[in-house]
């Protein structure tokens, strides 16, 4: 049996960035599996452990020892190894040297391409002791550190400076230097409540000693629940429910070693500016977690998570509270300021603003929107006067003081402004929601003019960025295209608009004078819109091919898209599907290969087989309904019907060759089964699947 031991490895740092630490552990360990598999290491339970001043990997039953292999290697031929006398050949004997081997030690392996000469070596394993130092720092090189820093007079480069290193296996120190340190089997607790030096004896006491003398909880999950169940209980307290945004408390996590809540108050005068303001002031400055009364409206309180166990919690609440007052005095003095003038009066000062150098300002882009939002919102039977409106207004709220200090507030607050002034409800509400979907699962605008504007924003973007040839390559979107593809996808599939999406991309592309417009560039932005439905819809169960079956009809109404993917996927499931995916494949390349053109009637006379005349018959009566299906988008019941078909193309083609030395015969068959191509290709190519 295979000897196993336990390993820990600790880098002890100064404060580490709270929104990359998550990111950091987990390179970390995947770095140190990454050297193990390399290294042909066998290992059990892999544990990540990341706080504030530290990041930290335990590997349990990690195998001791490599095993010892016997590595084999190859020579010249056995033809090129000996002369004619029987004597070795220099290349024989310069492989035998090379080896460190006499000729003599020399085997013959027999392979499919003849007898080769060869030397078995073996090699023995190394211990694992002397693996790991450099398996950790090939690991910590590779860290996904954007800009390293240096600190003293050392060449070392880390995210942040390094005070200690911790390498055990057992109760062993792994003996090694590790960014500048040399390793050792102490670690250092909290910075204030136990910043005395920690004896680690082994790998498993390393969490329970950190928290029982160092004040440190090490496992980022378990602390994160920690700071959740103190959030609740604190807020349950003062009568509240928490609000506990995932990516604020995972932040809050990666800030603290052993967090503790506490609740503030704040005067509720300040109730009166728009919670969103008041929740990012305290989200974004201060970290703090906001909470809701039992009529969902937002509380003159907050909850901070301290690093301390402090011995004066009420000193650390009025601080809290010293610090948060200024901020949300400032929120509302832009609240009361920015109501001052009407939302209107903004527009002038967006002219001052670039929107994309080639593109011109943010006012061109409103000056575009208010026809492009008009053309969309008219297919969605929006009032033109109300769409237009809302597009000149769209972008006002951009050169308010409070967006210009909370930005994650644009369209929200314009939508508190358009309300303050009596504009028209639904203005208001698609003032907000034209940014909307904002993130995977976010809602989508609700009423047709929010939609309107929101596509046509979209729209514009798409159309404007890609049109002047800055299109996204990599992971380098910086006007985030795609996103902004996926999400106007989004809205016209779920909210179940009939837009075509082709005339609007030259619609929105015909409102840049920069733009020289062509069925080429239409056609390209197309399929860079349609793309994103490929991800989209893998995440429904289908299948690339499925996607691709549909994709090469290439319809320009992304809601016909999305009922022809939902014929296709029930089609796959069919019985005899496989074989008419085959037909249609064979057709496809019988066709490809016709030169000049096909007939597009089928003369009947011409017939010589009954397998001729079967098909023509069950075609013939298939082609009315299926059509009239397709022209009411009943694709799933069309290629039911056309599943029927079956029987008849087997036969066809076991008792009929299509390609007759008879030209006539030859092509009336061809022009046979471009029919039905085309009628499964008037829903999807499923020769694809």
């Amino acid at each position: 049996m295979t000897q196993s031991v336990d390993f820990l490895v600790e880098i002890g740092t100064e404060e580490l960035p709270p929104t990359a630490l998550k990111k950091l552990s987990q390179a970390f360990g995947e770095g140190i599996e990454s050297g193990l598999a390399e290294a042909q290491l066998s290992y059990g339970t892999v544990s990540l452990y990341a706080s504030p001043r530290r990041l930290a990997v335990r590997i349990q039953d990690l195998q001791a020892k490599q095993a010892d292999q016997t590595i084999e290697k190859r020579g010249p031929a056995k033809k090129a190894a000996f002369a004619a006398d029987g004597t070795p050949t220099k290349a024989l004997e310069g492989f035998a040297r090379g080896c460190g081997a006499t000729v003599a030690e020399l085997i013959e392996v027999d392979t499919d391409k003849g007898i080769w000469m060869a030397f078995m070596q073996q090699q023995v394993g190394q211990d694992v002791a002397a693996l790991l130092p450099e398996i950790v720092n090939q690991s910590l090189a590779k860290l996904p550190i954007p800009k390293r820093m240096r600190w003293g007079t050392s060449d070392v480069e880390f995210v942040r400076p390094v005070h200690w290193v911790l390498m055990l296996i057992d109760d062993q120190v792994v003996p090694a230097t590790i960014l500048g340190h040399q390793t050792g089997n102490t670690t250092r607790g909290h910075r204030f409540h136990a910043p005395q030096a920690i004896t680690i004896a082994r790998p498993a006491d390393y969490v329970n000693s950190l928290c029982t003398q160092g004040y440190v909880q090490a496992d980022f999950a378990v602390r994160s629940d920690m700071i959740r169940a103190q959030v609740e209980t604190a807020a349950k307290a003062v009568n509240g429910v928490a609000q506990i945004d995932e990516a604020l408390l995972e932040e809050v996590t990666a800030l603290n070693e052993w967090p503790q809540a506490i609740v503030g108050d704040f005067d509720e005068v300040f109730l009166n500016v728009p919670s969103e303001a008041l929740i990012s002031a305290m989200k974004g400055h201060q970290k703090y977690f906001h909470m809701l009364d039992a009529s969902g409206n937002l509380m003159a309180k907050f909850i901070t998570i301290t690093n301390i166990e402090s011995k004066q919690p009420a000193s650390v609440k009025s601080g809290n509270e010293r610090v948060i007052r200024p901020r949300l005095s400032d929120a509302k003095f832009f609240w009361d300021q920015d109501r001052k003038q009407p939302l209107e009066d903004f527009l002038p000062r967006l002219q001052s603003v670039v929107f994309q150098q080639q593109l011109g300002t943010l006012f061109d882009k409103i000056e575009r929107l208010q026809s492009l939002t008009v053309k969309v919102g008219k297919t969605l039977g929006a009032e033109p006067e109300l769409l237009e409106r809302a597009a000149r207004l769209s972008k006002c709220d951009l050169m308010s003081n409070m967006v210009g200090e909370f930005p994650e507030l644009q369209g929200i607050m314009g939508r508190y402004y358009a309300l303050e002034q009596k504009e028209h409800p639904l203005i208001a509400e698609a003032l907000a929601a034209q940014y909307q979907p904002r993130f995977a699962g976010d809602t989508l605008p609700g009423s047709a003019i929010a939609q309107a504007l929101a596509i046509a924003d979209k729209l514009d973007t798409i159309t404007g960025i890609y049109g002047v040839g800055q299109i996204p390559t990599g992971d380098k979107d910086p006007f985030a295209l795609r996103r902004s593809a996926l999400g106007l996808l989004r809205i016209v599939i779920e909210k179940e608009l009939d837009l075509d999406l082709m005339l609007m991309i030259r619609f929105a592309l015909e409102r840049h004078p920069q733009i020289e417009v062509s069925d080429v560039l239409v056609s390209e932005i197309y399929d860079f819109i349609v793309s994103r439905l490929k991800a989209y819809f893998a995440d429904q169960g289908v299948t690339a091919e499925q996607f691709e079956a549909v994709r090469s009809c290439a319809p320009s109404h992304p809601l016909d898209f999305a009922k022809r993917i939902e014929a296709v996927k029930a089609f796959a499931q069919v019985d005899g599907a496989e074989s008419l995916s085959a037909a249609n494949k064979r057709i496809a390349n019988l066709l490809k290969k016709v030169e000049g053109g096909i007939a597009e009637t089928v003369d009947t006379t011409l017939f010589c087989e009954p397998a001729e005349a079967a098909l023509f018959t069950k075609l013939d009566a298939l082609r009315e309904s299926v059509s009239d299906l397709v022209a009411a988008k009943e694709y799933m019941t069309a290629l039911q019907q056309l599943a029927t078909i079956r029987v008849e193309v087997d036969a066809f083609f076991e008792g009929v060759m299509v390609m007759a030395e008879d030209s006539a015969v030859r092509n009336n068959r061809l022009a046979l089964l471009q029919q039905i191509y085309q009628l499964f290709t008037s829903i999807a190519d499923i020769s694809r699947l």
